[in-house]
């Protein structure tokens, strides 16, 4: 309990700290490029999903950055265990990251803030005119040079299941011409959402997939494509 209680604490006003780097980046000139504005808006959720994982005793093996291509936007699609998922990443995939998030997160003060500068995209679930925006502004966003990260099984398994992946979401890849890499989590609800909500230190893994390029399935359905991917993320769970 005393775990939980502290890092929350440090947690929390840690982030509340970030508040003055988000109102920097917001001042960021237009004449900057693209490349180093994203790089730029970057670093203080680096280096805050660090120190979140460091503060819960937890330790995060890697394995795979080098299938990861530096030169372009990707599509980084994985499975999602806990809250945790989102500091592993990006913490631990050293490249400037968006993600796709439930409407619902823009309600969180600070959070919202930062989401918007990584250039994340809010998808209302409920309202599908909404959804197929939501798609379409993502793919966007990976044409201008941003990677996304997206969760295809829609919500927290708080487990070491995984459930299938929802193929709607494969879209952003195959309509934006990013790769897409497969990257599978495994560890991380044990750091809280197995503890009865108590913080506790884990073994965390990341395991980035090799790259799959569009023009390598262009003869696949979204469906099929879904389950390619979908069963890569799986077998490299632990």
């Amino acid at each position: 309990m005393f775990r939980t209680i502290f890092a929350g604490l440090y947690m929390l006003l840690t982030f509340i700290g970030t508040y003055f780097g988000l109102m920097k980046v917001r001042r960021l000139p237009d004449t900057i490029s693209e490349q180093e504005r994203n790089e730029k808006v970057y670093q203080t959720p680096h280096k805050f999903s660090i120190g979140m994982l460091k503060i819960t005793g937890s330790t995060v093996k890697v394995e795979g950055l080098e299938n990861i291509p530096q030169d372009k936007a990707v599509l980084f699609v994985g499975n999602h265990q806990s809250y945790f998922d989102i500091p592993v990443l990006l913490g631990y995939l050293n490249k400037p990251i968006g993600f796709i998030a439930k409407v619902e997160t823009k309600k969180i003060p600070i959070a919202a803030g930062w989401m918007e500068q990584m250039q994340s995209v809010f998808m209302d679930r409920g309202d599908r005119r909404k959804s197929l925006q939501a798609i379409k502004d993502g793919i966007e966003i990976l044409k201008n040079g941003q990677s996304l990260v997206i969760f295809p099984e829609g919500t927290r398994s708080k487990s070491d299941d995984m459930a299938e992946f929802k193929p709607g979401s494969i879209t952003l890849a195959t309509k934006s011409g990013a790769p897409i890499i497969p990257v599978s989590i495994s560890g991380t609800h044990r750091i809280y959402e197995s503890n009865n909500n108590r913080i506790q230190p884990s073994q965390v893994t990341l395991v980035v997939g090799k790259p799959i390029y569009p023009e390598d399935v262009k003869d696949l359905n979204s469906q099929e494509l879904t389950k390619i991917v979908e069963e890569r993320v799986r077998e490299k769970l632990v």
